[in-house]
């Protein structure tokens, strides 16, 4: 009798101890967390929407969305915690992430030093294109010279740098064009279609754009494919590369036309909890299916593009160990991890 009870009262210990390693663990996770994003109509304010959804539905922490005027606005309420996740482009990922003493493009880097940011998921390449009214005589990005085009975007420098990239490819400058003061990526579109600017720039099928055709008729515009065009693009902005999207590939897109796509970074702030960094990441993980029929932008989001050694920021230690248990990190990805933290 006595060995039964020791055995059972071991067994007793050992369910308690079980059940408050649990409690802990729910205690760790928050009720709530929020996806910092650019202003409705953007792509990646769709993308932080559908990441919200999956989240939500499939894990334990209540995800919503807070839309903000551009990446600079709430680049620092991530890096500093207030903000649990971000979408933002992984260029200007890099960008904050090492900050303007040690990081410059075309001469700028407004975005503040963001040493904290880390990342969760690598996702799908964003595709940006110029934009210009339906009834434009303007067929490429070598018809820009002389004419009007958005620029300064203080509120939204992401889409500066894009609009930089998209000249550099036909080896032009914003001395070549007439600028248009804009603030925000939405801003550029209205711009165009109502007259003020000849060209403009955005991400393909974002709702604005298919907004803007339904009112006005706009269509997209190559930049240079060329082996040199490309070579411009990935010189003046390291991250970014051309890719041709076939006729019908995007509302817009009324032929085959030249873009740039670069990398969309899913990331948190180094002192995110661990628990929930895991909770998220593993609910869009196993729910990677469920993103695509929520947007077009989602169709490349996928399982084999999450863990990778090109990427602009470090991953958050949660985030690494949940990719070595599913045999998805490589030794490559170590590597580039430790020159990442080394460069902050």
């Amino acid at each position: 009798m006595r060995i039964r009870w020791n055995k059972n009262w071991f067994l007793m210990a050992a369910l308690v101890t079980m059940g408050s390693v649990g409690a802990a663990q729910a205690q760790q996770l928050p009720r709530s967390a929020t996806i910092g994003t650019n202003t409705p109509g953007t792509v990646f304010y769709a993308l932080a929407g559908g990441l919200a959804k999956v989240a939500t539905e499939a894990g334990p922490v209540q995800t919503t969305i807070q839309p903000y005027t551009g990446t600079s606005t709430f680049l620092p309420l991530l890096n500093n915690g207030e903000l649990e996740f971000g979408v933002v482009n992984g260029v200007d990922m890099g960008m904050a992430y090492l900050g303007p003493q040690k990081l410059k493009v075309g001469g700028k880097n407004d975005f503040p030093h963001s040493p904290n940011i880390r990342l969760v998921m690598r996702g799908a390449p964003l595709i940006i294109a110029l934009i210009v009214k339906k009834d434009s005589p303007l067929k490429s990005v070598h018809d820009l010279k002389g004419k009007r085009v958005t620029g300064e975007y203080p509120a939204h420098q992401a889409v500066w740098f894009n609009m930089y990239g998209l000249l550099a490819s036909g080896g032009l400058t914003w001395k070549d064009v007439k600028v248009v003061p804009v603030p925000a990526v939405n801003d550029g579109i209205d711009a165009v279609a109502q007259g003020r600017a000849d060209v403009s720039a955005g991400a393909l099928n974002m709702a604005k754009i298919r907004e803007a055709d339904a009112a006005v008729g706009v269509r997209h515009i190559s930049v240079d494919c060329s082996p040199e065009g490309d070579r411009r693009v990935r010189q003046a902005v390291p991250g970014y590369y051309t890719r041709v999207v076939k006729a019908g590939g995007a509302a817009a897109v009324v032929e085959d036309t030249c873009t740039i796509a670069y990398d969309i970074h899913f990331a948190t702030h180094k002192a995110a909890p661990d628990p929930l960094v895991t909770a998220i990441l593993k609910a869009v993980w196993d729910n990677v299916d469920k993103l695509r029929p929520i947007h077009p932008g989602f169709r490349e989001w996928t399982r084999e593009r999450a863990a990778s050694a090109d990427v602009t920021i470090p991953y958050h230690p949660a985030a690494i160990k949940f990719y070595k248990e599913k045999g998805v990190w490589k030794k490559e990805m170590d590597q580039a991890q430790q020159k990442l933290l080394a460069q902050n």
